[in-house]
């Protein structure tokens, strides 16, 4: 069951009012390789997220690890300006992470990191928020992982606390061993979200639909998983819904798993004592994928305001024009 999110105590990291949403996470520069040149913007998944959430009015702090260089600079501002709070413990002696995207004609991306995670051991919020959100690589690569699960194993019954894995194959071990973690670590949320990539990474055997329904007899109250141009599919022990995806111009993909991530956050939020009845799960998976559609349509990790977000698309973004992104 996923609890009903209520306020933390007053936050003090930043002396300003208690995070809504503390996201824990690599940050990381995103070198992107196209045929108009490189360029690089800021990124990493739960940094992404943090950010779309900041975006979109809600109150958010990241607890990273950024290094004490021009990147590391570069992403604080970035965060800073979408009004996420960086926790202490987050800046860390050396150069900070990159990952280097390379896009194809079509706008999809591979990429090749340059990543080391790790936290101070004694790091922990000063107050749980409403939600707590991880993924990605944070969630996998040691020694930052070992971290990030005891920050879950202390928070995990005093919050709502969401998943996203994000799989990056480069990254891991083999197939079985990344399977093993993720699965240690659903017991520990409330709402896992996943691509239909990562989905069949880990879950080469199943179809999509069984692959949710594992998650959530492992203890989600919540699976989602994102399924390109078929919509995405919300998951509860109750029902299994399909919301239909949002056509749009691509001009990246970059980043729209991490909108569709924050928006969904957002909609958690926002469904107040409704639960997750038929209704609100269909207006979860409309608003998220009304954020990726918006977010591809310009160059990196780019996620649209609560403006945007509430605001009608434009005509080419409407059903039947465009193509759909793949959302990862």
């Amino acid at each position: 069951m996923i609890p009903t999110t209520n306020p933390g105590p007053a936050y003090t990291g930043t002396g300003a009012a208690a995070p809504e949403v503390i996201v824990i996470g690599e940050a990381l520069v995103d070198v992107v390789a196209s045929a108009n040149g490189t360029v690089e913007h800021p990124g990493g998944s739960p940094s992404n997220v943090a950010y779309g959430l900041g975006l979109l009015g809600i109150r958010t702090a990241l607890l990273t690890s950024i290094g004490d260089d021009g990147r590391g600079r570069a992403i604080e501002a970035h965060l800073q300006r979408a009004g996420v709070a960086l926790l202490p413990g987050s800046r860390m002696p050396g150069t900070t992470a990159t990952a280097t995207a390379t896009l194809a004609a079509d706008g999809s991306a591979s990429y090749d990191f340059d990543i080391r995670w790790e936290l101070p051991a004694d790091v922990a919020p000063a107050s749980l928020p409403k939600v707590l959100h991880t993924g990605s690589i944070a969630t996998f690569l040691e020694p930052g992982a070992a971290a990030v699960r005891a920050l879950l194993e202390q928070s995990h019954r005093e919050c709502l606390v969401t998943y996203d894995p994000n799989i990056r194959p480069a990254l891991l071990g083999s197939q079985a061993e990344a399977r093993t973690i993720f699965e240690e670590l659903v017991p520990l949320t409330d709402v896992v979200k996943l691509s239909d990539e990562d989905a069949r990474w880990l879950y080469p055997d199943l179809q999509l639909e069984d692959t949710a329904a594992r998650i959530l007899r492992l203890g989600a109250g919540l699976a989602v998983v994102t399924r390109g141009s078929e919509g995405s599919l919300l998951a509860t022990p109750e029902l299994q819904l399909v919301v239909p995806a949002i056509r749009s111009a691509v001009a990246d993909t970059i980043g729209a798993g991490d909108s569709y991530m924050s928006a969904l956050i957002y909609g958690l939020l926002a469904r107040g004592s409704d639960g997750l009845a038929p209704a609100v799960l269909e207006t979860l998976g409309r608003t998220a994928s009304k954020a990726a559609a918006i977010t591809v349509r310009r160059p990196g990790a780019n996620p649209p305001t609560a403006a945007e977000l509430l605001a009608d698309l434009p005509e080419d973004s409407m059903p039947g024009q465009m193509a759909v992104p793949a959302v990862h």
